[in-house]
């Protein structure tokens, strides 16, 4: 077992220094699309359903950015569809039959489109709510590296590289993520994932100015601790990797639960941080109205190799919004609500999804998907600890995971306003 996690660690110290092997790519380009300038993709979906991630995500794609047929066109075109586990009320087959999608029997036939080599500029996994088995850390085992690995299958054997983007956390844990970012890394393949909660609104709308120095950010979650959770780290991060220095990597993370999370307050969480993101919820929450109401409350604790701390407090029927505050070096402190869409049109995704549109048209992520290979190990890694007794798991394999960010989170007009 040490032996296996050495080999783990050597890699991730060459690939994250550059020193791995490197394939030459060769990109689908603006000649691969169709005549009507519109370039084919693939999805990889569990099931596509009423309010799905598919038709949130890929339905910006068949109809417009507002997902009602009036709004700004994609410059994507679904021209496949790979079904792995369709629900009851799986609405794949009309879909396919309104807009002309090829549903593919196989993940092979949706990349190919029955050519034999890739036809396809981009392909985005989007599986996101079905129920799939949980794994020993209570964490749903989407099946992410099985349908990366296909989609890599097809890109070797055919010559040419596509972009993948990845439906929120890159594997339930660190091993199939670091498989998913190193092989795509190696190969040339342009690589997203994440999380729709970071190019959302916030109220108010606050940053940490870049190249700032930080000293510690609290945030609070709801929901379940998995990918809710995940959703909580995403915001943590995409905050922490503007600090002084960029991303560092990280050291540990703990997981404290029940009353222990109160009895660490002024040792390991700030309580007036604690308390400016408690009453960015709508409505606004006090400490004491959560320690009394949050039902199975989880406390997730990250500490940075350069001394910077997050925790993310899991508040279970208390909180219905995820919120962040941070303290600068200089004691001084900012926060803001990270807002999502909740009517039927979920437009926020519509931000993430242009995003994904951005790299699958020029090559170049449109935020670094070091933020989620870090955010995933991460949540493993609290998960892990919440499962063996809240020990602080140690993470050497994520402490030289360093990068820099020129993604700029970009205010935006309230629905209503």
């Amino acid at each position: 077992m040490k032996h296996r996690l050495f080999l783990l660690l050597a890699a991730c110290l060459m690939l994250v220094s550059g020193c791995t092997r490197s394939a030459t790519p060769v990109l689908l380009t603006d000649h691969d699309r169709l005549s009507d300038g519109k370039r084919p993709v693939t999805g990889f979906v569990s099931s596509w359903f009423p309010h799905s991630h598919p038709e949130v995500m890929l339905g910006r794609i068949i109809r417009t950015y507002s997902n009602d047929g009036k709004g700004e066109p994609s410059q994507l075109y679904l021209a496949s569809l790979y079904v792995d586990f369709p629900r009851h009320d799986d609405m794949s087959a009309q879909i396919a039959a309104d807009y002309d999608v090829r549903i593919s029997p196989t993940m092979e036939d949706a990349l190919t489109l029955g050519t034999g080599e890739l036809a396809v500029g981009g392909v985005i996994i989007c599986d996101i709510w079905q129920d799939y088995p949980y794994s020993r850390t209570n964490q749903m085992i989407y099946p992410h590296r099985k349908f990366f690995d296909a989609a890599v299958d097809v890109m070797q054997r055919s010559g040419k590289v596509a972009p993948v983007f990845v439906d929120a956390y890159l594997a339930d844990n660190w091993e199939d993520s670091w498989h998913i970012y190193s092989t795509a890394k190696e190969l040339g393949i342009p690589l997203m994932a994440g999380s729709s909660v970071p190019v959302g609104w916030r109220q108010p709308k606050a940053e940490i100015p870049r190249g700032a120095k930080v000293k510690e950010i609290v945030a609070i979650s709801y929901h379940t601790t998995d990918l809710y959770g995940f959703h909580g780290m995403e915001m943590i991060q995409t905050l922490a990797e503007r600090r002084a220095g960029g991303e560092t990597g990280v050291a540990s993370v703990q997981c404290l639960t029940g009353q222990a999370i109160w009895d660490a307050e002024g040792k390991v969480w700030d309580r007036e941080l604690l308390a400016d993101a408690l009453a960015r919820n709508d409505p606004p929450r006090t400490i004491e109205y959560v320690k009394e109401n949050a039902e199975d409350p989880t406390l997730f604790i990250v500490n940075y190799v350069d001394g910077t701390r997050a925790s993310m407090f899991c508040l279970n029927y208390s909180v219905l919004h995820w919120a962040a505050a941070w303290r600068y070096e200089d004691g001084t402190r900012d926060s803001t609500m990270f807002w999502l869409h909740e009517e039927a049109t979920l437009a926020h995704f519509a931000r993430q999804v242009k995003g994904i549109e951005k790299m699958i048209l020029t090559g170049t992520p449109a935020w670094p998907v070091e933020r989620t290979l870090l955010t995933s190990g991460m949540l493993h890694a609290g998960h892990l600890s919440k499962v063996e007794g809240n020990r602080v798991v140690e993470t050497p394999y994520m402490s030289n995971i360093k990068y820099t960010s020129d993604w700029e989170w970009t205010p935006l007009a309230f629905p209503d306003e």
